[in-house]
């Protein structure tokens, strides 16, 4: 811990104080959470920012909608409106936050709807004519007003929850103990040959329950990159200068697999909203050099940058060994 955590770790302490007395209400029913007929499955994380939930709850969807109508309600971070909204035809990424949009483009078969209550969301879900057989929540863990039937903590890799600390010394939005509300956990960006020792000193670390499953997965990159009009090989641009651009919490593997050393490389905060200052900056540094961003910036920047040498890199997210686990799971508790 650096000697800033330090001094911040008392601030820490009442945090967690305030946390623990909150979830102890919870789990003895002194606050009621709601729960729902609908099955509601929840994605989300101890700590903050950067764990792949996108990617997995787009893991989901795939796995789901070829059998169920699903719908995603997320708070819609950053996102320009209030309230509850469904996307459709006139959405934006500005009126649902980058990552619904980037739901509802790719998905267009599911429902995507985003609410910063999700009590109120799933109501509102719950009263249109074509009713979502399944509720995929997204960012929710630390949402206790809603009582889920099925919750899905990621951890990731290189920063196991288990290691971390409360905020502000740390990034724990809440006390390690509230992993055991977990059905699964999935340690996440693992490195895609990972060793039986490396997940079994992993798994004595997470000190799983009983009634817990353990997981792991990786971030697979697509061999290609696209723009509206064209898809290009990542072994042909590979050794082409470029301008690489990333307003993710953790863009370093998003560089590594891209980059060259000709490459000029631009981050952002996550989910930044691109001003038309940064968008000249951005056309000033590209000149006439092709722009790769991630698929959740690419939303953002394609309305506003008149380039036709803007492409985004899709991830998915895949699981490392035998993924039958993990469906077999899912429909043990959808088929309840």
């Amino acid at each position: 811990m650096n000697l800033l955590r330090k001094i911040l770790f008392p601030f820490s302490i009442l945090y967690g104080l305030i946390t623990s007395i909150r979830n102890f209400l919870y789990n003895n029913n002194i606050f009621r959470a709601t729960t729902f007929e609908v099955p509601i499955i929840v994605v989300g994380n101890l700590s903050v920012g950067g764990t792949g939930k996108s990617p997995q709850i787009e893991y989901l969807i795939r796995l789901l909608s070829p059998k169920y109508k699903i719908a995603t309600l997320s708070r819609g971070y950053k996102r320009k409106s209030k309230g509850f909204i469904l996307a459709n035809a006139n959405s934006t990424p500005e009126i649902l936050g980058d990552e619904p949009f980037q739901f509802y483009k790719k998905f267009p078969e599911i429902q995507v709807a985003v609410a910063a209550n999700r009590k109120l969301g799933i109501e509102q879900l719950l009263l249109l004519s074509e009713k979502p057989e399944v509720i995929l929540l997204d960012d929710a863990y630390q949402h206790r007003r809603v009582k889920a039937g099925f919750y899905i903590l990621l951890t990731t890799f290189n920063d196991i929850y288990a290691d971390d600390y409360l905020l502000p010394s740390g990034n724990l939005r809440e006390c390690k103990v509230g992993a055991k509300r977990a059905n699964l956990i999935i340690v996440t960006k693992c490195p895609p040959k990972l060793s039986f020792d490396e997940k079994e000193l992993i798994k004595k670390k997470l000190k799983l329950e009983s009634h817990q499953q353990l997981f792991f997965s990786c971030i697979e990159y697509d061999e290609f990159v696209y723009s509206e009009e064209e898809a290009l090989t990542v072994e042909a641009i590979k050794n082409t200068n470029k301008l690489l651009l990333a307003g993710i919490a953790k863009p370093k593997s998003f560089f590594n697999y891209l980059e060259n050393k000709e490459d000029s490389l631009l981050t952002f905060p996550d989910h930044h909203h691109f001003s038309e200052k940064d968008i000249e900056a951005i056309s000033n540094l590209a000149k006439d050099k092709i722009i790769i961003t991630t698929e959740k910036d690419y939303v953002r920047l394609k309305p506003k940058l008149a380039n036709k040498k803007l492409f985004y890199l899709p991830i998915k997210s895949n699981f490392i060994g035998p993924k039958e686990d993990f469906s077999q799971a899912i429909f043990n508790y959808l088929n309840k």
